[in-house]
């Protein structure tokens, strides 16, 4: 992606290089250099919540199932002389924290789900205050969790108020629709054509795409997909090539009935420098259970994101070299031989 530049020699040296260039008004990109690249970043543009908000949702759930399966621990914690007391107090506690984090790990937009536990805190702290006015408790682990409880909800109001600015984009309309986007891009050393036709051939993307078994065209710009599902079983549905530009663009969308809807574009064009070609992947995909059964296939790198780069990485092997290379830990996770087993090896 080459850049033009527009350079004058306001600020130059003795020996004719510009002097401060990076801040300098008559080297920056031109206009439309910059229009393309803005684009992009206005695509995708967020304010920065959602990774807080994610680790809101896992600490609610972590506090919550320690209130659950150890209340009177927590209570003694909190500095609470009736520890026995105060266990069913502590167990309604800790599923309302559970019920936050679900809340706020299951929904693409969590802002609602943010401000409800900032409601929670304010009942958190009303009865911190009375567990302060009641002399019979360690008024020193007491005073501990009040200010925790107030550093939480500092972080809670934080990330609503942040959450709450978002900006009305085309990847926050669909996250209200539980659609997730991502993009992912890698640069092949090939032509551009080699690298489209490679593409276009859409029965050779099980070749690259651990997770499909077979594509097969079934008639004008119409394709049958089969793919890998959990416990061995494969889930299988049609899509339309909705778009397409010779060496340029390929789109694509699943019919509306089909068990996982996807759809998405692949970008060819030429990389700066004649290094081959740059492939930009942007994919929409309504996982299955939402948000929170994206989060849980992340631990088993079955992320859409991680997929598509995963996917393009092995694209790039095939292009380049014919084959894709893979390591002994790609066959026996964890500790194992230094020798591989004679295990086939599965994408």
């Amino acid at each position: 992606m080459g850049t033009s530049l527009e350079m004058g020699t306001t600020g130059s040296t003795d020996v004719g290089m510009p002097l401060g260039s990076a801040l300098a008004a008559d080297a920056r990109p031109s206009r439309t250099t910059a229009r393309r690249y803005q684009k992009l970043a206005d695509a995708d543009r967020g304010t920065g919540g959602e990774s807080l908000a994610d680790f809101l949702g896992y600490f609610s759930i972590g506090l919550g199932l320690a209130q659950v399966l150890a209340p009177t621990g927590m209570s003694k914690v909190c500095g609470i002389a009736d520890a026995e007391g105060n266990a069913p107090l502590m167990r309604l506690m800790g599923m309302r924290e559970i019920s936050h984090g679900v809340a706020i790990l299951s929904k693409q937009q969590p802002e609602k789900a943010v401000w409800s536990r900032v409601a929670g805190d304010a009942r958190d702290r009303a009865l911190r205050g009375q567990a302060l006015a009641n002399r019979d408790n360690h008024r020193g682990r007491t005073l501990f969790a009040t200010a925790n409880v107030l550093a939480v909800t500092a972080l809670d109001v934080m990330c609503a108020k942040t959450l709450s600015m978002q900006p009305q984009t085309k990847a926050n309309d669909g996250a209200d629709a539980g659609i997730i986007r991502t993009k992912r891009s890698i640069t092949v050393g090939r032509p551009v054509e080699e690298v489209f036709a490679f593409w276009r051939n859409f029965e050779n993307l099980p070749q690259f795409m651990r997770h499909l078994e077979s594509v097969s065209v079934t008639g004008d710009k119409r394709s049958h997909w089969v793919a890998k599902a959990p416990a061995g079983q494969t889930v299988e549905w049609d899509a339309t090539t909705t778009e397409e530009r010779e060496n340029e663009l390929i789109a694509w969308r699943s019919d509306e009935d089909a068990v996982v809807f996807n759809a998405g574009t692949v970008r060819f064009q030429p990389a700066p420098g004649g290094r081959g070609t740059e492939v930009r992947v942007e994919l929409e995909y309504d996982p299955p259970f939402g948000k929170l059964g994206s989060k849980v296939a992340m631990l088993f790198r079955e992320e859409p994101g991680q997929q598509v780069m995963d996917d393009l990485r092995n694209f790039k092997a095939v292009l380049e070299t014919g084959d894709i290379v893979l390591s002994d830990a790609t066959k026996q996770r964890g500790m194992h031989p230094a020798q591989p087993n004679e295990k086939p090896t599965q994408l």
